[in-house]
């Protein structure tokens, strides 16, 4: 009876391994072939389909998408956004739900119930618009942060978090004299890492794709964000009506599909290089995060 039951373990271990395996091929040869095809040329792109291994290298994409300092000027937008926004948000949504973790807190569930309220419902483009703008945000870096501060899902996961710490720690605290801004920065703040690190990461990405908001509330193209000028490209590539100011007209512009590669790569880059470095905080922030309701 052991032995069968440890062949059947085993049996289990290679289908459960085998199966991983070919999910992971699957999500992961769609990226190698963008990577691949953003460096292989015209002719090779028009007789493959599909590029795992480019046979001809060509920069021809990139040399298109940094053919001026727009691109350049678009990074940094978007670099200096996402730090601002992330380092804004983390401040506010810590705050927040530190506050809501207190039992002594009067209004707690009502505002709890407003906060899950605003998951379910939102008050429209339009009236989010007529807001931002009678707030004199428009034009401004701040109305890509400001209108998406917090987000009620992440402010929840941080709530949840900051509920699983030990009621004795802060206790402790207090006998010692701390005050609550003491006992959040210096006792909850620092246990909760794995939380912090995970929610800075879902909020990096969001202002990191920055897209829709760049478009309603920044005139000034200067202020555009990477994303932006991106889509611009990949119109300019498709031979459509775009703002090609900043470009260079004498570079003859790569096939559409060449550069959407290229453009794919690049937004992503950024993103990739942060994760690694938060990757062991993300799972277990996100899992205790979820314990408690």
């Amino acid at each position: 009876m052991q032995q069968d039951k440890s062949m059947s373990s085993r049996l289990f271990d290679v289908m459960n391994y085998g199966l991983l395996a070919i999910i992971a091929l699957v999500m992961i040869l769609p990226f190698i072939h963008v990577v691949a095809g953003s460096f292989t040329t015209a002719e090779e792109m028009a007789a493959r389909q599909f590029v795992i291994f480019p046979t001809v290298f060509s920069l021809n994409a990139y040399k298109y998408i940094f053919s001026t300092n727009t691109i350049l000027r678009s990074l940094g937008v978007s670099i200096g956004v996402t730090s601002v926004g992330t380092v804004i948000s983390m401040f506010l949504t810590a705050l927040m739900a530190y506050g809501l973790t207190r039992r002594d807190l009067d209004g707690r569930k009502v505002i709890m119930f407003m906060v899950v309220f605003t998951m379910l419902f939102h008050g429209g483009l339009i009236p989010t618009f007529i807001t931002v703008k009678n707030m004199g945000l428009i034009d401004s870096y701040f109305a890509l942060i400001i209108p998406t501060a917090i987000n009620a899902f992440n402010l929840i996961i941080m709530r949840n978090f900051f509920q699983n710490i030990p009621d004795g720690l802060e206790e402790s605290a207090k006998m010692d004299g701390c005050s609550d801004w003491g006992i959040l920065f210096r006792i909850v703040l620092p246990l909760s890492m794995p939380a912090i690190a995970t929610i800075s990461l879902f909020y990096a990405v969001t202002y990191w794709n920055t897209y829709l908001s760049a478009i309603l509330y920044l005139n000034d193209n200067a202020k555009w964000p990477v994303q932006i000028i991106l889509r611009q490209i990949v119109i300019l590539a498709s031979g459509l009506s775009a703002d090609s100011s900043g470009f260079d007209d004498g570079y003859a512009a790569p096939p559409e599909q060449t550069i959407k590669m290229a453009v794919i790569v690049v937004a992503t880059i950024p993103v990739l290089i942060v994760y690694p470095f938060l990757q062991k905080h993300f799972a277990k922030g996100a899992l205790l995060g979820s314990i408690k309701g």
